[in-house]
């Protein structure tokens, strides 16, 4: 436990989880000035909760990351976000995942024969990457060519997104921006059965699309659709790996991988937690955020809430009630929600049946922005 809650500090950085307590007893209204612009975060369960649901005091008006910026597409507030959402929902639905998995099937077992030495190996780099980011290209319609390309833009992508200056990265986003645009050009010439085809052909109030506005939810998508879901398993299989009897428990009872999913993402959520912007004065136990604040809901902090969990610093596979944050609430519910769930549920099956003595070769490295959790390396043999 440390005291006192500094999220960039190298501590929390290596463990967020250290800081939970801290934040939950002694700081539910905790206010960061050491970030520009400072930031207020909420770690009780009822607390974000309460503001997940509540759009019209905590806005999504000026972005869901740290800094006020404009959003778009489906970070917007309704009626736009609604519109955005609807255009790529039916894809997402739980029956059109659930066609899916087949593929994802015959895609996990692929990748683990592609493997050059299976007696030290990066599940990260290997497995847990290229398995979610080759299934959203795959529906968006992007050539799948070249993977690295696609995992540095992400990587790039997603730590502009915690950067304090945002600028060193301004020309490599730029090249995705050119990449995606280039593909939607293509889509409005010769559309085909993908996710772009659909957006470029979308109208609203008999109005169609920018290619912006169809590059701006695409690259949500894009983003989204990855980074977090390689967290997910990356995630999960090294909590798994790092306490043995619950992965060897798993090797002979692999009914309870459903289980282990929604514990990971309860005490392991990918993102620890997104931002909203205050309309108003709220006043709170523990503290008032003022009119036109930054507030991070503590997702993660808020999974470990004695209040709303029992035992909540256990890992447990046998937790019946798991009304976990992992994807957030309300509105801006994870729209890639089943088709993560799925992914993380193939990749643990497949590791299981594969692999049943996996072994870590260490805790690896974690990825960057402080407000997202997850491993950009994780060697393993077996």
């Amino acid at each position: 436990m440390v005291d006192g809650y500094d999220p960039l500090s190298p501590e929390v950085r290596a463990e967020p989880s250290v800081a939970y307590q801290h934040l939950l007893e002694e700081a539910p209204v905790h206010f960061f000035e050491q970030f520009e612009p400072p930031f207020y975060t909420l770690s009780r369960f009822e607390d974000v909760q309460s503001a997940l649901l509540d759009i019209e005091t905590y806005s999504s008006e000026w972005g869901q990351g740290p800094r006020f910026s404009p959003p778009s597409g489906m970070l917007s507030n309704p009626p736009q976000h609604t519109f955005y959402r609807s255009l790529v929902q039916k894809a997402f639905t739980p029956k059109a995942i659930a066609e899916q998995a087949d593929s994802i099937t015959e895609l996990s077992h692929q990748l683990l024969d592609e493997r050059t030495d299976p007696n030290n190996w990066d599940l990260h780099e290997d497995y847990a990457f290229p398995l979610p980011v080759i299934v959203i290209v795959n529906m968006l319609g992007i050539p799948t060519d070249d993977l690295q390309r696609f995992k540095h833009w992400s990587d790039v992508t997603v730590e502009a997104m915690g950067a304090e200056d945002p600028t060193p990265y301004a020309e490599e986003m730029g090249q995705l921006a050119a990449y995606l645009l280039e593909v939607i050009r293509e889509r409005r010439a010769d559309p085909r059965g993908d996710l772009i085809s659909g957006l470029v052909a979308a109208e609203q109030d008999g109005k169609g699309l920018t290619d912006e506005e169809v590059l701006s939810v695409v690259n949500q998508l894009f983003v989204g659709g990855n980074e977090t879901t390689t967290s997910l398993i990356t995630n999960m299989v090294w909590r798994l790996l790092a306490d043995r009897p619950l992965w060897e428990r798993l090797v002979a009872e692999p009914e309870l991988i459903d289980a282990a999913v929604e514990e990971s993402l309860r005490f392991d959520p990918p993102v620890l937690g997104l931002y909203r912007s205050t309309t108003r004065d709220v006043a709170l136990e523990g503290g008032t955020i003022p009119k036109d604040a930054k507030v991070m809901m503590h997702y993660a902090a808020a999974n470990r809430d004695p209040r709303a969990f029992d035992s909540p610093e256990e890992f447990s596979l046998d937790r019946e009630r798991n009304r976990h944050l992992g994807f957030g609430l309300g509105v801006h519910f994870c729209l890639g929600a089943p088709l993560a769930r799925l992914e993380a549920r193939v990749a643990l099956r497949t590791l299981l049946q594969r692999c049943p003595d996996l072994q870590l070769l260490g805790d690896g490295e974690r990825i960057a922005p402080y407000f997202l959790w997850g491993r950009k390396r994780l060697p393993v043999a077996g």
